[in-house]
């Protein structure tokens, strides 16, 4: 007898039924499965959006590549600024050295060459020494360095100082003081010179009443007729030093080697016609260098508080090549082209020693900038 039956009537060996079992407890290789929550949430998201495949959890997606045109314009603009500088190093050089450019360095000896050449630059009202070296150089009195003061010989530290101060001033009130150069006698200035050295004070006498090759007053003093000439603005640029040494007789010998830039116009000029002169502006360049001896009043009649004159040279150029005045006369217009007969200047070459004195004045050097 069986021990039972299937529904359609055929049995089922014990080896089958519990096989059966067996796979029913530990369920079939291919038995249907519950589905995940994530399953369930992404098979929900793509009926809702059939046309978007979305990004797999795990995925990876490489970034785009960056464009590197800005770079590329970056570094060809810095390749055309270094072959400007290397081709063009003065127009550079006088693109930044505007009113605001910091003052260029105090002289302390004598430079071994002329500074760069500049670009062709005509100077303004506004700016009148644009496209000149002294566009950087320092204003008035500050432009002439003094050294610290130590003793030498027999005169002490202060009394160096004082000297160095001194002397000092007499450039200011020989070259800078306003009302001397627009012409005024410079009565400061002659008040620091030994009263009791005659050859100086011959001069004295004679230049301003009679001015000659011989007896000229801008061997020492720096002045414009102001009837013909007006300065531009109130700057005088300076470059320069003072330095001193023991000198003769227990003296203390104090050497002045100072260049002067005045820019200067033609007296009531309006417009800007070249030709003519009106509004053009030109820079009168005088480097002087004074050789002076305060004395020891106990070896040498002198006054105090004076210095006796040793030597007097100086260059000069745009400052007229005529017969003397007393005055420096620029030449404006055409006049510009013929001035100036004797050698080629560069009147901002302080490299080279100081060649005009009252032995060469009657020579007249034409600068090759100004």
């Amino acid at each position: 007898m069986s021990g039972g039956t299937e529904p359609d009537g055929s049995s089922k060996s014990d080896e089958e039924w519990e096989q059966f079992l067996r796979e029913s407890v530990a369920g079939a290789a291919d038995a249907p499965k519950e589905p995940s929550a994530r399953a369930r949430a992404v098979t929900r998201r793509l009926r809702e959006q059939p046309d978007t495949a979305p990004a797999g959890w795990r995925t990876y997606t490489p970034a785009r590549p960056r464009r590197r045109t800005g770079w590329y314009a970056v570094g060809l603009l810095a390749s055309l600024v270094l072959l400007v500088v290397a081709l063009a190093p003065g127009w550079v050089t006088d693109l930044f050295a505007g009113a605001d450019s910091p003052p260029q360095a105090a002289e302390t000896a004598r430079p071994a060459d002329a500074p760069p050449t500049q670009a062709a630059r005509r100077p303004t009202e506004d700016e009148p020494f644009r496209g000149s070296p002294a566009a950087r150089w320092a204003n008035g009195a500050a432009g002439i360095s003094v050294p610290k003061a130590e003793a030498v010989g027999g005169t002490g530290a202060a009394e160096v100082e004082r000297a160095l101060d001194r002397s000092r001033d007499f450039l200011v009130a020989s070259s800078l003081d306003r009302g001397v150069l627009r012409g005024e006698h410079p009565e400061k200035a002659i008040a620091l010179i030994n009263p009791h050295q005659k050859d100086v004070q011959d001069l004295l006498r004679t230049a301003f009443r009679s001015p000659s090759e011989k007896n000229d007053p801008l061997l020492l003093f720096s002045r414009f007729q102001p009837s013909r000439v007006d300065l531009v603005g109130e700057v005088v640029k300076t470059r320069g030093r003072l330095t001193y040494e023991e000198g003769e007789r227990g003296a203390l010998q104090v050497t002045a080697d100072v260049t002067f830039v005045y820019p200067v116009t033609r007296a009531g000029a309006g417009g800007d016609g070249e030709d003519s002169g009106d509004g053009e502006i030109v820079r009168t360049i005088v480097r002087r260098e004074l050789v002076l001896s305060w004395d020891d009043p106990d070896k040498v009649r002198t006054e105090p508080g004076t210095f006796s004159i040793v030597s007097y040279k100086y260059d000069m150029t745009n400052g007229g090549c005529g017969t003397p005045t007393g005055y420096f006369d620029p030449p404006f217009g055409t006049g510009r082209a013929t001035d100036g007969d004797g050698a080629r200047i560069d009147p901002y070459d302080r490299s080279t020693p100081v060649g005009r004195s009252e032995s060469t004045a009657d020579e007249c050097g034409r600068a090759t900038r100004s």
